[in-house]
């Protein structure tokens, strides 16, 4: 059986695309029904919340990263096991880069590729008739992309929600619901996006909250109706999005370390190897059998001490990276290193495996789709294999070391960022997140 599905996306990030996808989540999986989610682009955090609300677990698609036969394959899998395929758009619509047509890494990519309805969420917080020239405008931007109705967001009132609602049904977009204002429904916070959903206390509760609301204030029946089967070509895609580095992976799984892509380990196992989850957090060691270990991003900087007392942890990473492959991305990478200075600015010994120093507390902004090609063998692949992926984080290098460098990196355009990453005999590590091979 395969699903039906739409997207949730917006005019702009902040809208509240999350929060109407939480809440719509819920409440249909209450109504019974098997419901898939995904999220467009690069995120780790808000496809953790949407397995939380779904159920069932998170997904990306990213039509820069990820070639068209993955994606097919993903959203295939994704559907064949689901009713509904509920996508949440990342920024606005038609947010991306400027190159390859149908590979920009929008939202909208997907919505024509998979032949999927949208709906606009619309925070009309500020403006009331005014959002039908806005809802419009997306409706005629790109006809392969069908607008199917708008959901309003942080209605102010009842004459608010009549004003904007009769003015976008003129332009004969359906208006599926109107949410009104409500400061105790957003998240919290941190400095890469939403807390993680392991952490969120109560998170059963706020669920609660939404569903509550969105059952209220949206017409889910008209909702489920607009969904259509996804537009999936008849090809299968049987290997990985990224190579496992081994049979047996050791892959340290905490709050410190939670940013894996769900695609990434599923394709592993799907190629045989067999993931040994550990918590650092917790001072436990990578599984004596393993045969790789792999540290993925998350946020190390804000455990920093209590990594930097882990010796269970410390010493077995360092028995592993003596004769098998140790990978980091993006928080694993810092931690590889010699030290990471916290927020408060001290300066907290690592694993000393690589020979730059990160911090914290000298925060710089590093964002943005990236392609690389690996320099030398190592847990990646042999030489010269080519990844997309993309970088997000606030950590700088104080530092450098003089390890070698792993790959030769550019953005997602294709411009040259120069060498990129550290290796030191089996262990290697970036700031770079791979998504998928080229």
């Amino acid at each position: 059986m395969t699903a039906r599905g739409f997207i949730i996306a917006a005019p702009r990030s902040g809208s509240g695309k999350t929060t109407v996808t939480l809440g719509l989540l819920t409440a249909l999986a209450r109504r019974g029904f098997r419901v898939r989610a995904a999220k467009s682009g690069p995120d780790y955090i808000d496809p953790a919340f949407h397995a939380a609300a779904s159920g069932a677990p998170g997904l990306n698609l990213d039509s820069f990263a990820m070639p068209p036969a993955l994606i097919a394959a993903l959203a295939g899998e994704a559907a064949g096991a689901a009713d509904l395929l509920v996508i949440e758009a990342s920024m606005g619509l038609f947010d991306g880069i400027v190159g390859e047509a149908g590979r920009t890494g929008a939202a909208a990519d997907l919505a024509a590729r998979l032949g999927l309805p949208v709906v606009l969420v619309m925070d009309i917080s500020g403006q009331s008739q005014s959002a039908a020239a806005v809802a419009r405008g997306f409706a005629l931007h790109d006809p392969a992309v069908r607008i199917a109705g708008v959901i309003l967001n942080k209605v102010a009132s009842e004459r608010h929600r009549t004003q904007a609602s009769d003015a976008i049904a003129a332009t004969g977009l359906a208006v599926l619901g109107a949410l009104p204002r409500e400061a105790a429904m957003s998240l919290p916070e941190r400095h890469l996006g939403l807390v993680q959903a392991v952490e969120h206390e109560g998170l059963e509760a706020h669920f609660d909250r939404l569903a509550a609301a969105v059952e209220a204030h949206v017409d889910l029946d008209a909702l489920v109706a607009l969904a259509v089967t996804p537009a999936l070509p008849d090809l299968t895609h049987n290997s990985p999005a990224v190579p496992p580095p081994g049979q047996r992976i050791a892959l340290a799984r905490d709050v410190a370390f939670s940013f894996a892509y769900e695609h990434l380990v599923a394709g592993w196992r799907g190629a045989g190897a067999e993931i040994l989850p550990f918590s650092p957090l917790a001072d436990e060691a990578p599984d004596g059998s393993c045969d790789a270990v792999w540290l993925p991003g998350g946020y190390p900087e804000l455990h920093a001490g209590r990594l930097a007392d882990a010796s269970r942890f410390l010493e077995g990473v360092r028995a592993v990276a003596q004769d098998r492959p140790v990978h980091g991305e993006c928080g694993g990478f810092m931690v590889l290193g010699e030290g990471l200075e916290d927020a408060e600015g001290t300066l907290h010994p690592m694993l000393g495996l690589l020979g730059h120093t990160t911090s914290f507390a000298k925060r710089r902004l590093n964002l943005g789709y990236r392609r690389a090609v690996t320099r030398a063998p190592s847990a990646l692949g042999p030489a010269g294999t080519a990844f997309r992926g993309h970088e997000f984080h606030y950590a700088s290098v104080t530092q450098p070391g003089d390890d070698a460098a792993l790959v030769d990196l550019a953005d997602g355009q294709g411009k040259p960022l120069g060498a990129g990453g550290s290796r030191r005999g089996r262990v290697s590590g970036t700031f770079f997140h791979v998504i998928a091979t080229e």
